[in-house]
């Protein structure tokens, strides 16, 4: 699976999430600071959420000090929906009900072993069919938003 990857900052988070999703067997197109760039939470955001809503990417992940920024910033790109998790069962239930493509972490509160976890729930975890009316529902509002 190809996974954008950005953060507002590089860090002991960052690189185990890199090292993290390698041994996962997963591609990876990382954004911001993780590159050498200087780039902020709002360009971080949007440049993967612009990257999974193009088909670049299958997914994403986004993180800076809270998770919300990049969220926020993620999820103003239309068809992307951004969860910010701070636990596997959150992560499990954004894949299950909101069929979430961007998980937004936390670089104050996620441990290398929590985003495991995380990652864990997030990558076994898809939406069933039964909440597809529901996600069409969600896709509306890109339509009404770009008109």
């Amino acid at each position: 699976m190809r996974i954008a990857v950005g953060s507002d900052e590089k860090n002991y988070l960052t690189d185990a999430l890199i090292a993290d999703l390698e041994r996962r067997g997963h591609e990876l197109i990382l954004f911001g600071p993780l590159t050498g760039n200087n780039d902020p939470w709002p360009d971080v955001g949007r440049a993967v959420g612009e990257a999974v809503a193009s088909g670049q990417a299958d997914q994403g992940i986004v993180c800076c000090y809270t998770g919300t920024g990049v969220s926020i910033a993620a999820n103003k790109v239309p068809g992307i929906r951004a969860a910010l998790c701070h636990d596997a069962q959150t992560a499990a239930g954004a894949r299950k009900w909101n069929d979430a493509n961007v998980l937004a972490l936390s670089l104050r509160l996620t441990t290398p072993e929590l985003a495991r976890e995380i990652l864990d729930a997030w990558f076994a975890t898809e939406c069933p069919p039964e909440e597809q009316a529901t996600i069409d529902r969600l896709r509306a509002f890109d339509r009404v938003i770009r008109a």
